[in-house]
């Protein structure tokens, strides 16, 4: 015979998200704000992100591939 499964009553516990940290994007330097390549489809404040190789844009799925 099969085995009942347990079903669960109430609140489930949910899983912490990871913020965004937006401001590791930006580096200062002396008077100079240095900010990481935003996405040329989105505008600026969104920003590609570092792959083996490669920008990428994960709202848009813009893609970039770096010449070496």
């Amino acid at each position: 015979m099969p085995k009942k499964q347990k079903v669960r009553k109430g609140k489930r516990k949910r899983k912490k998200k990871i913020s965004s940290q937006k401001w590791k994007k930006y580096k200062i330097e002396s008077q100079k704000i240095e900010s990481a390549r935003s996405c040329p489809r989105c505008g600026p404040g969104i920003f590609l992100a570092k792959g083996k190789g490669r920008l990428y844009c994960g709202k848009c799925h813009y893609t970039e591939f770096i010449k070496e």
